[in-house]
């Protein structure tokens, strides 16, 4: 006779010979918990994920007794009662950012979906591995009943590592090792210098290597990408890249996006992860002022000399200074040629300027600029200067002396001639 026969046959004799106050109902099957990633298990370094681990229960209930006056169950032996899981790193590189989290029940045939949240480091090794997925939970050994109305129910705790495989893919990953700048100013172009290395786990093949505006910095690109060609791991380049200045940048290191578009080794095109680095820029070229206001008389015709110097920390090229005349002066000559101004270096200009004969007399101040040429040849324009100009009360006009000593001359001609005549 088959065995399982003989032993439900056992079973019922011994439930219909049993004494009434401790009829006890047998219920067969454990938990069986498994557990599997909800989604993709590949990941690239850089990353941060939220990892959806299903928990499965895989038992089942084997074997059940129904007889009259026997209390029914809450529980069956084969649920998962008070489900906590914890995600652990393991032998791998992952660095997990959640605490154990609480589940729940799991009845069998069912599953449960936990979530953790995960950072897989920019220089994680590409490989597999596995992470230890610990779960602690009761489940109900068996159940006493006792008369039509008592039942005592024994569980037990149970402690399980189910095993999670998952795989990081290979990556180039950049690194910058180092960052020069040449003629790179406020308000100018310049050159960016750049040596950068593979540090990542795989050869960059094809690659060309980018920079983009990193939000609004005032580090603009002008040659945007460079084809650099097959990239190895652990290899580096050279780079140079050409990137303009904004005007109102000052003085300091300034950020800029960096990345690599290449053909893996799977023959897809990928990019790797932006790196942010930061650019040395120096202050603009600026100009001041240096001379002391010029002294004029309403109604003259003056040359004015106004001294100026380079106070910014580049070369200006073929320097080019121009006033503004207003009321109550007037220009011919507004402009006047400097030349090549090094950092701190001075250069005068001289102005012929009008001034009207009912100038108020008082301080005016002419707006004067520079044009000029930066390291690259771009043409640029200083910011606003003024150029202080005083008029003064008491001038005598030059006109009006000339006239006097006209009048003058006529008078001793005359006088000559007259003495001349009576003698």
């Amino acid at each position: 006779m088959n065995m399982r026969y003989i032993v439900i046959l056992a079973v019922l004799i011994s439930l219909l010979c049993a004494p009434v106050m401790a009829d006890v109902k047998y219920l067969t099957g454990d938990p069986d918990l498994s557990a599997s990633m909800a989604g993709r298990n590949e990941f690239s370094p850089g990353e941060e994920v939220v990892l959806k681990v299903n928990i499965e229960n895989r038992g089942l209930i084997e074997m059940k007794f129904v007889r009259s006056g026997i209390v029914e169950r809450d529980d069956l032996p084969s649920t998962a009662k008070l489900v906590k899981a914890g995600l652990f790193a393991g032998d791998s590189p992952l660095v997990i950012k959640a605490d154990p989290q609480m589940v729940g029940d799991i009845p069998g045939g069912e599953t449960a979906t936990v979530s953790f949240a995960v950072k897989i480091p920019a220089d994680a090794m590409a490989g597999n591995y596995t992470l230890p997925l610990h779960v602690h939970y009761l489940y109900l050994k068996y159940a006493e009943q006792y008369g039509q109305d008592a039942i005592s129910y024994t569980y037990r705790e149970m402690d399980e590592t189910l095993d999670l495989p998952i795989r990081i893919r290979p990556k180039a990953m950049l690194e910058v090792t180092s960052i020069s700048g040449e003629h790179l100013n406020a308000g100018t172009e310049g050159y960016l210098a750049l040596n950068v290395r593979n540090r990542g786990s795989e050869d960059a093949k094809d690659a060309v290597l980018r920079i983009t505006r990193n939000g609004n910095s005032p580090v603009i690109p002008t040659d945007s990408s460079l084809f650099v060609g097959d990239f190895p791991a652990g290899g580096s380049r050279e780079a140079r890249f050409k990137v303009a200045i904004s005007r109102d940048a000052g003085e300091g290191a300034y950020p800029l996006d960096l990345s690599c578009l290449y053909t893996n080794s799977e023959g897809d095109t990928v990019s790797s992860d932006l790196m942010t680095i930061g650019v040395p820029v120096g202050g603009k070229i600026q100009f001041s002022v240096v001379s002391p206001p010029s002294v004029v008389h309403a109604g003259e015709k003056p040359v004015i000399e106004v001294e100026y110097q380079n106070t910014g920390s580049a070369l200006a090229r073929h320097a080019q200074a121009r006033i503004s005349a207003v009321d109550p002066f007037t220009s011919n000559d507004d402009s006047a040629y400097l030349g090549d101004l090094a950092p701190g270096e001075k250069a005068i200009a001289r102005y012929e300027v009008n001034v009207g004969a009912g100038a108020t007399a008082k301080e005016y101040g002419l707006d004067s600029e520079i044009r000029y040429r930066d390291a690259l040849d771009n043409s640029a324009i200083s910011d606003t200067m003024k150029v202080r100009v005083r008029v003064e009360e008491g001038g005598i006009s030059p006109l009006l002396i000339v006239g006097i000593l006209i009048l003058l001359a006529c008078a001793g001609g005359a006088g000559y001639y007259i003495l001349k005549k009576r003698k």
